[in-house]
């Protein structure tokens, strides 16, 4: 089986979870027994990364000459370059990973719709992109033979928001995003990020209106403990980010962190490091902050919305994520009970065992064999 790739969306570095869901997709296809022949179809200025990829020597890597920064240069070059270049090869189908598609790929195809954020919560995304993803997302949908959902609530967002017939929805569940990294001390963040000696919480989130992070900082400035704890949050900046800053500041003065981006030996650390791990998001396609946190054996409290509950299972506390007096009493519990600690922390373990890239490799390949059914 030949198949092709279609990794225009792809910024190295910048394109967070569908990258991940891109490059470790990739690696474990390639890995398997019965592994096709992949073509990658990427712009010009990924290829040079993707070239040092544990997979890269197995594929063919096609460079495409535009600027993925630019969302209408990447819209374009989707619709018209990777079709012809899609028509230059021979391939059986083409996977498209992140969620769009071109309307005319002249092969089948198979698309990843990573979420429906959008549609559940139009305010995260604003202008050209959310129009663009409004337009975009149905029309791959309709243009594909099969569809692969990271969930199955995003399944049922698909079936139900953009009128999908169930059957051509392939559930596959992703693996952990973060390789483990050599961890940076704890002592050595501490003193980076003026956190004292105080309990971390932390909590791993876009800084978008859905992960809901503004009743997180409320809940948290309502926690009542001899010891008070410091919450760090790490990530990329956003058009949010300004106000957040002050809401923290507000609610829990001196006691919240915006560290930015950190590369992963920081967040390794600061996963080793945390007393409890919290993530109050009001829907996720999938949640991979989640299973980072759990197969680190971090004790977990998340929203009980969406997919969190198809990955945590038993192994965290869960709260309504509108409801702050009820994730302020499960940051009390993950920090005052240590046998609850305990107990998730190996719940957390095990549960993150049955979720591997394999695995979402072999149910991939098997979206392939349908689609030329």
């Amino acid at each position: 089986m030949k198949v092709g790739v279609n990794l225009c969306h792809l910024v190295p570095g910048e394109t967070g979870g569908t990258e991940i869901y891109a490059l470790r997709l990739l690696e474990a296809l390639a890995a398997l027994d019965s592994a096709p022949d992949l073509v990658v179809f990427a712009p010009r200025a990924a290829c040079e990364p993707l070239r040092r990829e544990p997979w890269a020597s197995s594929a063919e890597l096609v460079p495409l000459g535009f600027d993925a920064r630019s969302r209408p240069a990447r819209v374009v070059a989707e619709q018209t370059l990777l079709p012809r270049a899609l028509r230059q090869r021979r391939l059986d189908l083409v996977h498209n990973m992140s969620s769009s598609a071109p309307v005319f790929p002249g092969i089948p195809q198979v698309t990843t719709i990573h979420d429906l954020i959008y549609k559940r919560f139009p305010e995260t995304h604003a202008g050209l992109f959310s129009y663009g993803m409004r337009v975009l997302v149905p029309l791959a949908a309709k243009r594909s033979r099969r569809i692969v959902a990271v969930s199955e609530a995003t399944k049922r967002d698909i079936v139900e928001l953009l009128h999908v017939d169930s059957g051509r929805v392939d559930v596959t569940y992703e693996g952990p995003g973060m390789r483990e990294a050599q961890p940076v001390p704890e002592q050595l963040l501490r003193e980076r990020f003026d956190l004292g000696t105080a309990p971390i919480v932390l909590t791993v989130s876009a800084k978008r209106p859905h992960k809901n992070l503004e009743r997180l900082f409320e809940a948290f400035a309502r926690v009542t403990l001899e010891t008070l704890p410091v919450l760090v949050v790490p990530g990329y900046a956003t058009s949010f980010e300004h106000d957040l800053l002050r809401r923290a500041e507000l609610a829990a003065p001196g006691r919240v962190r915006f560290t930015g981006w950190l590369e992963d030996d920081a967040l390794e650390g600061f996963y080793r490091a945390a007393s409890c791990f919290v993530f109050p998001s009001l829907a996720e396609g999938f949640g991979l902050p989640v299973l980072e946190a759990l197969a680190r054996g971090v004790p977990v409290a998340c929203s009980n919305a969406s997919s969190l509950p198809e990955v945590a299972g038993d192994a965290a506390l869960y709260f309504d994520p509108f409801d702050t007096d009820a994730i302020t009493r499960a940051i009390e519990r993950l920090l005052g009970e240590p046998e609850l600690r305990q107990r998730l922390a190996a719940a957390g373990l095990e549960r993150a065992r049955s979720f591997t890239w394999e695995a979402a490799a072999s149910r991939t390949l098997e979206t392939y064999r349908r689609t030329l059914l």
